[in-house]
This record gives C-alpha cells, sequence and structure tokens, in this order.
C-alpha cells in the first residue's frame, strides 16, 4: 500500500517593507488639513490644539499607515491566489487560478521613486478587484506572468514528475507588439474633445475667484479703456491666447496619459502600459474580448484620426477598454484587425439604411431645436431685455443645425456581416463602427415606437455579455432605424439559433418590446 504523497501549506508572504515608506506619507497627507486646523483654530479667536499633541498626532498617523503591511498577507496554492486582511475584521479573499481574467499593475511617481507596484487581480465576476499595495517591481511582474501563466496552462497530467512545469508554461510564445506609441500622433491631440473639459474647468474656476484677486479693480478699469479703444485687437488676443491653452493642455495630457505606450499580445492576452507619472499596466484576456469599437469624433475626423477600444466581458469600464490613443485611421484599422485576427470586419461596406431611417434621424434631432427655440421665445415674452429677433434667429441656427446633425446620423447608420462578426455603424456627430463576434451575440431585442410599427423602421439590439459568474453584461446600440423585415432577416443571419420568430411587439404602452 502505497502512502499518497503529503503537499506542503504555501506561507504566506508580506508585502513589500518598502510600503512603510508610502502608506504613512499618504495618511498624513490626509490628516494634515484637520491636524492644521486643529493646532490653529479655524479663526483668530478660536483656541486651537496644543503645540505637544503635534508629535502624538504624527505618530498616530504613521502607525495607522503601517497597518495595511502589518495586517495583510498573499499567497498562491495550486489552484487558487488567496489575499488576508484587517486587523480586528478579518477578511480573506480568493480567486481560482484558471479564474484569472487581468493582472493589471499601476506605479504612481511615489511607488516609482522607491520601486513598488500596485497589482490589481480581476476575475471578471463584477468591478471590485483583489488589490495588493504595494509589491515590489520584480515582485510584482513576476506575480503576473505567473497568474497569466498558470491560467492558461492546462492541468498537469497525473504522471506528470514532481517539479515538471505545464508544457503551456515551458513553450509561452514570445510577446508580439501590436502597436507602439509615435510621437508623431501629438498632431492629433488638439483634436480630441475631452481636452476641453481642463480647459473650460480651468477658465469657470477663473471667472469664479476672479472678482476676489487683488487686481480686480485695475483689471476692470483696464477693460473699461480697451472696450472703447481696442476690442477687436482684445478679442483676438483673447481668442489666440484660448487657442494656445487649449493646444497646450491637450498636448500635455496627451503625453502624460500616453507615454511610453505599447500594445502587446502574449500569454493569451492583450497587455497595454503606458504613462508618465502614474504608469499602467493592463491586460485583458482574448477569450474575454468580444469585438472592438472604433470612434470617430467630428474634430479628429476632419484630421483623420480616430480611437480603439475592445469590448470584453468583466474587463474596463462597462466592457469598455481603450488601446490606443487618438492615431491615424489607418493605424487604428490596422490594430483593429490584429486583435480580431482578421481585417474584414474594419474594411467591410456597410449596408445603408432607408429614406424612413433618415426621415426618423432629422425628426429626432428637430425635437431638440424646437426646445431651443420655445425657451427662447419664452424668454423673450417674459424679459424686456431679450429683443424679439433673438428667437428666430435661435430658430434658424438650431434648425439649420438640427438638420446637420440629422443627416449626419443617418449617414453613419448601417450594418455589415461577415463570417465572424456583426458590424454596426451609429453616432450622431462621432462616427462609431462597433464590431462584434457572432458567438459573443446572446440575444436580440427588437422595440418599435407606435409610429415605427407604422412606418417600419425600429431597433434591433443585442445583449454582448454573459451574467453570473461573467459578471455585468454590456449592452451596446445595434442595429438602428432599419425596415422591421430586413433587420430580422439580418438578425437571422447572424444568430439563427437565437432568432428563429418574430412577432410584431405589443404591449399596453406606446412601445413595444420584443425579445428574442
Amino acid at each position: 500500500m502505497s502512502e499518497q504523497p503529503v503537499t506542503p501549506e504555501v506561507e504566506w508572504q508580506r508585502l513589500s517593507p518598502r510600503n512603510l515608506l508610502i502608506d504613512p506619507v499618504k495618511v498624513l497627507g490626509q490628516f494634515a488639513f484637520p491636524a492644521a486646523v486643529a493646532l490653529f483654530g479655524i479663526s483668530s479667536g478660536d483656541r486651537g490644539m496644543p503645540w505637544w499633541a503635534l508629535p502624538f498626532v504624527v505618530l498616530g498617523a504613521v502607525a495607522f499607515g503601517a497597518l495595511p503591511w502589518l495586517t495583510t498577507f498573499y499567497r498562491t496554492t495550486d489552484t487558487q491566489f488567496q489575499i488576508r486582511s484587517g486587523l480586528l475584521n478579518k477578511k480573506t479573499k480568493t480567486a481560482p487560478l484558471d479564474r484569472v481574467r487581468s493582472v493589471d499593475l499601476e506605479a504612481s511617481l511615489l511607488h516609482r521613486v522607491v520601486g513598488l507596484t500596485k497589482v490589481q487581480i480581476g476575475t471578471g465576476v463584477d468591478d471590485d478587484r483583489i488589490t495588493l499595495d504595494s509589491l515590489t517591481a520584480v515582485d510584482a511582474d513576476g506575480l503576473r506572468s505567473f497568474l497569466l501563466s498558470r491560467r492558461a496552462a492546462p492541468a498537469p497530467a497525473p504522471t506528470a514528475e514532481v517539479g515538471t512545469a505545464p508544457a503551456a508554461v515551458q513553450a509561452q510564445e514570445p510577446a508580439r507588439v501590436l502597436a507602439e506609441i509615435d510621437w508623431a500622433w501629438l498632431r492629433f491631440a488638439p483634436f480630441s474633445p475631452a481636452r476641453l473639459v481642463v480647459l473650460a474647468a480651468a477658465v469657470g474656476a477663473l471667472s469664479q475667484f476672479g472678482d476676489q484677486l487683488p487686481v480686480a479693480d485695475t483689471a476692470e478699469s483696464a477693460w473699461s479703456w480697451v472696450h472703447q479703444f481696442a476690442l477687436t485687437l482684445v478679442i483676438a488676443g483673447l481668442f489666440a491666447g484660448g487657442l494656445t491653452s487649449w493646444v497646450l493642455v491637450a498636448v500635455t495630457g496627451y503625453i502624460v496619459q500616453w507615454w511610453n505606450m505599447r500594445l502587446t499580445r502574449e500569454a493569451g492576452s492583450l497587455h497595454l502600459t503606458a504613462g508618465l507619472f502614474t504608469t499602467r499596466s493592463i491586460t485583458v484576456e482574448e477569450q474575454r474580448v468580444r469585438g472592438v469599437e472604433l470612434k470617430e469624433p467630428v474634430l479628429l475626423r476632419l484630421v483623420g484620426g480616430a480611437e480603439l477600444s475592445t469590448l470584453a466581458t468583466g474587463v474596463g469600464s462597462g466592457g469598455v477598454t481603450a488601446i490606443l490613443p487618438p492615431c491615424p485611421r489607418s493605424v487604428a484599422g490596422s490594430v483593429g484587425a490584429d486583435v480580431l485576427e482578421t481585417d474584414a470586419p474594419m474594411t467591410v461596406r456597410l449596408t445603408a439604411h432607408g429614406p424612413a431611417a433618415r426621415r426618423r434621424s432629422r425628426i429626432r434631432q428637430l425635437w431638440g431645436a424646437l426646445f431651443v427655440t420655445a425657451v427662447s421665445l419664452a424668454a423673450s415674452i417674459r424679459f424686456d431685455a431679450v429683443p424679439g429677433w433673438v428667437p428666430a434667429v435661435v430658430a434658424v441656427v438650431s434648425i439649420a443645425f438640427a438638420a446637420l446633425v440629422g443627416e449626419s446620423a443617418y449617414r453613419h447608420l448601417g450594418h455589415a456581416s461577415t463570417s465572424d462578426h456583426l458590424v454596426v455603424g451609429s453616432g450622431d456627430l462621432t462616427r462609431v463602427r462597433t464590431v462584434l463576434e457572432h458567438d459573443g451575440i446572446i440575444g436580440w431585442v427588437v422595440r418599435q415606437s407606435l409610429f415605427q410599427r407604422r412606418l417600419a423602421p425600429g431597433h434591433a439590439g443585442r445583449d454582448d455579455g454573459r451574467r453570473g459568474r461573467e459578471g455585468r453584461r454590456p449592452r451596446h446600440p445595434a442595429v438602428r432605424s432599419d425596415p422591421s423585415r430586413r433587420r430580422v432577416d439580418a438578425g437571422r443571419a447572424h444568430t439563427p439559433a437565437r432568432l428563429r420568430t418574430h412577432e410584431r411587439p405589443s404591449g399596453s404602452g406606446p412601445e413595444g418590446r420584443s425579445r428574442v
């Protein structure tokens, strides 16, 4: 009778001792303002905290910051990754190695100074991740490689010798570079509307506190003089200054976010690294990638640029992870084809929708123009300061803009199918091409309002994730404002097993929904 070998228990490991140089500093930063208020008081009449209590505040902050290092332990077994934390309330988190979907690394400037990295492990169950803050850079990279290789490796055979690594780990393919930052792409940074938010916030803050500046009176007098003699020159100067600020903010933000960007494919995952002050290392398991999304905002499209994201269950924000900065449209299309392993979905011509879709797109935009016109008309009636010609100007401008946006939205509509993917075009001013695997579609939602049931067009949406252990299911708009019969035929072509019959939507409300 042979004895079964006893598997030794894996020892628990601590975080890096260098973490004691980071967490206490963070806590001191959080305690700084309350401690200053307590020490000096809110006003000169308040009695503040005595000076001799200051060392106790510092020691308390340092002790509180040291708690994570003293109470956090982790280990990896043959089947699980485990982390234990807590002082009074003990908490243990476990993640089966075969359920690990992503291992992301992040290092702020303070982390990089002391050589540490934060590790975030995602299992695709929900947005909550297992976090280790912090490990040394070498240990974090080793843990990431181990978890990804164990996830991809099959279980070892019973006859395998002790100490022999699985074949998938031994013969791991080298990383393949899909894209790297090209600083010629900086020309696209000023055309990304997202940077305008930062500039608008700065202008708003300046306008709020401008009256409290010590030079407010002088500035007001100077403005009165300029208004009389050099208004045109000032307007040109303000425009040039605003444009220069926009370019500087956009280019700086682009450099900080996408510094040293590198997208690779390794160990069955897409691996993205980027960041100047805070380096990010994001991993997306390719088995969870259901497709890609190519966006061309209106300003970026004028200079031939685009943005690319992956669609994956349980990863990123709502299943969407940006993998490229604003870059040339050809580069985004090429990388999208590499991710999908076929270029057909990125180049296929979309089937345009009919005249009913164009009419509905214009009418949908026209409602907004009518609302703006009604508001301006009410303001002119209610307030004498608003001239009577303002509503007419607002009506002309808003209706013209609505017609432009409606036509743009119609031209962006379309759909197509390849052997493995559904391709959908959408967007109003931003042109969006969504590519989704046929296997990623688990259901269709067909919607028609009361008017749509009479005029034929409607919407067909699709679910492209899975519930339960796979996490939150992302949903994306699909074939919109397309004739009912052609829309259902398209659904049957993509997923014949899931869309077998279609009945006219019914219900007590004005809008019917049919889920198949």
